[in-house]
């Protein structure tokens, strides 16, 4: 085996080198070292909760400008959390929680009973039937969320009667 000259050996090292700076790793090669963007401000957040209360034009338009405001959640007070869709849920604001799911935000039990989704709603209760006494944002319970999604919900609010829920 023939030995390198150290001349030889500089000249393989300097390209080696030069190939990470010109190939810089992937980011699956970087994971661990991720940076995150800078925290969303805490007035931006708790102006877009409240617009996904019953505001669609400017859920739209702040969720345009701020992608990563979709699955914000507020904090009222004491705990209690609450994003833009489960504001729109717990006041029956159908179109801004459509809009908000079309969007990719994350669903919950209470939304579904809002939108009528009756399958969710007896999957879930199926799998953790003591959710049925469970307390979404502000305390408000299922049987609330059915009653704001009116007609379209009747068929949970129905089923939620039928097995007790609060």
């Amino acid at each position: 085996m023939k030995q390198l000259s150290r001349q030889q050996f500089l000249q393989i090292a300097t390209l080696g080198g030069s190939a990470i700076f010109l190939n810089p790793p992937s980011k699956a090669q970087t994971s661990q070292e991720r940076v995150r963007p800078p925290a969303l401000k805490p007035e931006l957040v708790k102006e877009f909760v409240i617009a996904g209360h019953s505001n669609l034009e400017k859920t739209q338009t702040m969720l345009a400008a701020e992608p990563g405001l979709l699955n914000v959640c507020w904090d009222w007070g004491g705990g209690d959390f609450e994003t833009a869709l489960e504001g729109a849920g717990h006041v029956g604001t159908k179109e801004v929680a459509l809009f908000l799911l079309s969007q990719g935000a994350r669903i919950n039990v209470f939304c579904a009973a809002m939108l009528g989704q009756l399958e969710i709603v007896k999957h879930v209760l199926a799998l953790k039937p003591a959710l049925k006494e469970s307390k979404g944002p502000h305390g408000l319970q299922l049987i609330h969320h059915a009653k704001k999604g009116g007609e379209e919900a009747k068929q949970v609010l129905e089923y939620l009667q039928s097995i007790n829920a609060k």
